[in-house]
């Protein structure tokens, strides 16, 4: 069986996961999950994994781009652009890969703002509000596909 092929990318201010507002977001990073617990996972489940982080709009959409012919599977966490970048919601559209938008927070329970998501339509589905873990649902599920 040939190896799915993953990308994670963070958005704006998720390399500040585990200093940044540690009420909601937890002191665990996520460079150190992603060593600790999504790489094991991702080698068991016969998944080859790669990480992407930008706080910049333009770069997650080339890196989107990027993905074409070269991804299986997307796993986003878009950060705050979650509410308003029609240009990731276009181009996660526009390459045809199956995306998955995952948040540590349940966006819906929070600010009234954060629970409106523009990337939702266009991903096959979204895990939000198990901190970390959503990450590693999302691994889960593309391991059971």
């Amino acid at each position: 069986m040939e190896s799915k092929r993953v990308i994670i990318i963070n958005g704006p201010n998720l390399n500040l996961t585990g200093i940044r507002e540690e009420s909601i977001y937890g002191n665990e990073t996520f460079e150190e999950y992603y060593k600790t617990e999504l790489i094991k996972i991702a080698e068991d489940k016969k998944i080859k994994l790669d990480y992407f982080q930008s706080n910049h709009e333009g770069d997650i959409v080339d890196k989107l781009h990027s993905c074409i012919n070269e991804k299986d599977y997307i796993i986003i966490n878009p950060g705050a652009l979650t509410h308003y970048s029609y240009s990731i919601h276009d181009a996660i559209k526009a390459c045809k890969i199956p995306t998955i938008e995952v948040h540590m927070s349940n966006i819906f329970s929070r600010e009234e703002w954060r629970k409106k998501s523009v990337i939702s339509s266009a991903s096959i589905g979204i895990i939000s509000g198990f901190d970390l873990l959503s990450y590693k649902l999302a691994l889960l599920y593309i391991s059971l596909k």
